[in-house]
């Protein structure tokens, strides 16, 4: 079936009941490139329709350089759908009653992810997109329809999927940035780094709830303190010079609204590479770094938190602790041994997010209030121990708490936006100014159990229906009856990635979560699976909008499934 014959049959249902369009489901040669329709949705107020487009590279034709290893192929597919998505939201507009005229696709942010909707190989490129099928009323809108599909998508494949009408020169770029963002980020070992911001890069965004990069007289870029500066050579841009934040307990300190708070969020981001232009360029993280927050209200389930609060009222125990509605300090703790439990080897921790109860008792509180009546050991006597124990680094933003000067390894301070290296003034300080308080640890930071996730107790019933997954937005996943809120990880950053670990949860129960494997290992050996297949692999229906994810992320997706239980089997620390 060709191009010719879809038309023929869009017109030959034109003004038929909307369920007449299940006739066009199939793939039609266009001559330079395939189209498929995937999924027709059965009603104009319904999830739109699903299609994809393949153009063989006989008529894409990208050169191999391009996409010759994953890191450049990831870079090319971000431009390719960054501009096949602006000229389908140029195409579309409403043509009838529900989302007629609706031409869509997942559209990429700030940050380059691996994603379904768009994928380079050597045969062909294919996009992926969402189509709401145009009618009046309830009826079909052929003549309308191909209009859009034998007409304006040629027309937008042609533009924007073949190498001859893109900007060569701005692919290179994408290619070259991504590039050199993951080999600047396995670099990082090497130096014993667990971040580097390069010279330049501008940290502030547009506002909160825009991430794009601020514009205009007020941006400061990044100057790196003489002390603190190290160079890296890369593939493409060469010698590159900023800041290395070496392993250890970094403090981060300065006045309120100088730019700790933006710092801390850039490296936050910087487990991902960003677009061109976005000034977070090469603003690099180690991958196993996990913001850590207060988190009121959330659910535990069997977790060790014994090494920060013990000797609970009423007898609770915290070696496998589990509520319904955690407080802020047994939530911060419940999220630091969760991440450990998963393998993060550096720890991003705002005060502004944090519970003040959890990060200190300061040497006042100490004599007013006994050490055996406090349960909690604050983070201030183990943040050291965490890393000189089990290599587990933090870097630590704190404008309130002198009493962290003792602890940090080093201290950077901020001031307008401008970073200087504070370690020698702080321990001057900390030496003059002596805090006298008590050092509140009892044991030696040691976890002894380890979870197994109970497999009954994991399901996605909803009705009739066995499997019910869905995400209301990016913070939410709906699993069967029950609302996962994933609001509190602030490394979650697109909704793509909060759908293919909607479908991931499901997959790893009907694979791996057997009763006997560690949450550890599950979350590994779904995110091997992810590696060696592709992300098509979580999928349960045809063409879902997925983007890659962490298995952090993942994992606070399980551990905040409310239905969750677990036993416990003893283990080595996985840090």
């Amino acid at each position: 079936m060709d191009r010719e014959y879809l038309r023929k049959e869009l017109l030959r249902i034109d003004g038929r009941g909307y369920p007449a369009y299940k006739d066009i489901r199939g793939h039609y040669d266009y001559s330079t490139f395939t189209a498929y329709i995937d999924k027709v949705q059965g009603d104009p107020f319904a999830a739109p329709s699903r299609m994809r487009v393949r153009v063989p590279q006989a008529v894409a034709g990208y050169p191999r350089h391009t996409y010759q290893n994953l890191s450049r192929r990831i870079g090319l597919e971000n431009y390719l759908l960054h501009t096949f998505c602006l000229a389908l939201n140029k195409a579309q507009k409403r043509r009838g009653s529900g989302k007629s005229g609706l031409m869509q696709a997942d559209h990429p942010g700030q940050e380059m992810l691996a994603r379904t909707a768009l994928s380079v190989n050597r045969e062909f490129v294919e996009a992926q997109f969402m189509v709401g099928l145009p009618a009046q009323g309830r009826r079909v809108s052929g003549r309308i329809a191909a209009r859009m599909l034998c007409e304006d998508l040629p027309r937008i494949v042609e533009e924007t999927l073949t190498y001859r009408n893109n900007d060569a020169s701005l692919i290179q770029r994408y290619c070259d940035v991504n590039e050199d963002a993951d080999f600047l980020r396995e670099a990082l070992e090497e130096k014993g780094l667990v971040a580097f911001v390069a010279r330049e890069s501008v940290l502030p965004r547009t506002s909160g709830i825009d991430e794009r990069p601020l514009r205009g007289e007020k941006v400061i870029k990044w100057l790196s303190p003489e002390e603190l500066e190290v160079s890296f050579d890369l593939p493409n841009a060469g010698c590159v010079s900023g800041t290395g934040i070496a392993k250890g307990v970094t403090l981060v300190v300065g006045g309120g609204f100088h730019g700790k708070s933006t710092l801390l969020e850039a490296l936050k981001r910087g487990v991902y590479n960003h677009r061109p232009g976005d000034g977070r360029e090469l603003v690099i993280t180690t991958p196993r770094a996990v913001e850590i927050r207060a988190e009121d209200g959330r659910r535990v389930s069997g977790v060790n938190i014994s090494p920060f609060i013990n000797g609970l009222p009423f007898g609770q125990d915290t070696t496998a602790f589990s509520t319904e509605n955690a407080s802020g300090s047994t939530s911060q703790a419940a999220n630091i041994m969760e991440s450990l439990e998963m393998g993060a080897s550096l720890l991003l921790i705002d005060e502004d997010t944090a519970a003040t109860n959890f990060m200190i008792r300061d040497r006042r509180m100490q004599a007013l209030v006994s050490k055996e009546c406090e349960p909690i050991t604050p983070f201030i006597d183990r943040v050291e121990e965490i890393y000189k124990r089990h290599g587990v680094s933090t870097i630590l933003v704190m404008g309130g708490s002198g009493d962290y000067f003792d602890v940090a390894c080093k201290v950077m301070g901020m001031n307008t936006y401008r970073p200087r290296d504070l370690t020698r003034e702080a321990r001057r300080v900390a030496a003059e100014f002596q805090t006298e308080r008590k050092h509140e640890v009892l044991e030696a930071f040691n976890p002894l159990m380890s979870r197994v996730p109970i497999p009954e107790s994991i399901h996605a019933r909803k009705g009739k229906k066995e499997v019910s997954v869905k995400i209301r937005d990016r913070n939410h996943i709906l699993f069967g009856t029950e609302t996962i809120n994933l609001s509190a990880i602030g490394q979650l950053i697109d909704s793509g990635q909060t759908r293919a670990i909607g479908d991931a949860l499901w997959y790893a129960k009907n694979h791996y979560i057997d009763g006997k494997t560690l949450i550890g290992e599950v979350l590994d050996k779904v995110m091997k699976d992810i590696e060696r297949e592709g992300l098509a692999v979580l999928a349960r229906r045809p063409g879902p909008d997925y983007a890659i994810f962490r298995k952090f992320e993942l994992g606070a997706a399980l551990n905040r499934l409310r239905s969750l239980l677990v036993r416990h089997a003893r283990n080595a620390f996985a840090g």
